[in-house]
């Protein structure tokens, strides 16, 4: 991996990818300084040698000063849940708080800015061809909170990068691997699976790309990416019950052999959605449809890996940090 000189202010950087993104940055040999709030958990930047800056999106002097000095900015952070109490406080951060991003960084003069998007903002083909940046989609395709928020994110960084600013954005699909503390929906995947709750499959599909090569080609794009564009950045297209293949073949446990049918999984989605997020407060689990990332890999050099190794390391980072009970 080539070193760098380059000054970076990192969004999100305690956070899954945004950590992985700050981890590799700092191997590269980067000047870093980090965005965390003061309730954030620091577990995930607590090796690094970076400057941390207090404050969040909403904080515009907490901007300004992270990024004074920097060459680029990696916007990282998001509020990804799939179900929020006050929908306000995630469109503020989703959208008004790129929105104060962009803005800090016209004016700290900052060379380049890389938005994490998410491949939620694409559009479904519907003709059985993994969707890629072309696919036609609108706002009321969004179903959620989070997916309109992300892709009415993207608009703003779209319209910045037709306005001259020098923006890119990469859209990653399902990131799997260690240091997802949260976890995210697809982490509770492999740790409902570990615990064995996960009794049977609905026959859907994911693309589940590795969390490390997905930093990777953030960092690919503040290099080589053409202003104004977005980049899948993916990995495999597999179907659910492959994915639970992969895990029994990791772990031993059995894999689920009852198929759940599709109008009766909707059903459990719904029942999932309203019990589980307004009693249990937690989040249902997403799907994504497949996608390709042929764009990257001609434009970022980016390399589409197999997950089996990505998903042994997530199995492993959970049964190490307590999220398998005994």
């Amino acid at each position: 991996m080539a070193k760098t000189s380059m000054k970076a202010f990192v969004t999100g950087a305690t956070g899954f990818v945004g950590s992985h993104v700050a981890r590799l940055l700092e191997v590269q040999g980067a000047d870093l300084r980090l965005l965390t709030r003061s309730s954030s958990r620091t577990e995930n930047i607590d090796a690094l040698k970076a400057e941390r800056v207090i404050g969040d999106l909403t904080d515009p002097e907490s901007l300004k000063k992270g990024m004074q000095g920097c060459e680029f900015v990696f916007h990282v952070a998001a509020d990804y849940r799939l179900w929020v109490r006050d929908p306000e406080q995630m469109y503020r951060a989703n959208v008004e708080g790129t929105r104060a991003i962009l803005r800090a960084a016209q004016e700290a003069g900052v060379r380049r800015v890389v938005y994490t998007s998410s491949v939620a903002t694409m559009g479904i083909t519907g003709n059985g061809e993994p969707c890629n940046e072309g696919s036609p989609v609108a706002l009321l395709n969004m179903i959620g909170h989070y997916k309109r928020s992300k892709f009415m994110a993207e608009q703003v960084v779209l319209e910045a990068g037709r306005s001259g600013a020098n923006v890119v954005l990469v859209n990653p699909t399902t990131p799997i691997g260690e240091q997802d503390i949260k976890p995210t929906p697809t982490g509770r995947i492999i740790v409902d699976f570990l615990n064995r709750q996960f009794p049977a499959y609905v026959d859907t599909g994911l693309n589940l790309v590795d969390v490390t090569e997905c930093a990777r080609a953030h960092i690919s794009a503040a290099e080589r990416a053409k202003p104004g564009e977005r980049y899948i950045i993916g990995g495999e297209n597999l179907t659910l019950k492959q994915i639970l293949d992969k895990l029994a073949a990791i772990t031993g446990f059995p894999a689920p052999t009852i198929k759940v049918p599709h109008m009766v999984a909707m059903g459990f989605a719904v029942c999932d959605q309203v019990f589980t997020g307004l009693l249990l407060r937690k989040e249902p689990r997403a799907t994504i449809d497949a996608a390709s990332s042929a764009k990257a890999e001609r434009e970022l050099e980016y390399k589409v890996v197999p997950v089996d190794n990505s998903l042994r390391r997530a199995v492993e980072w959970f049964k190490g940090h307590g999220y398998v009970r005994a």
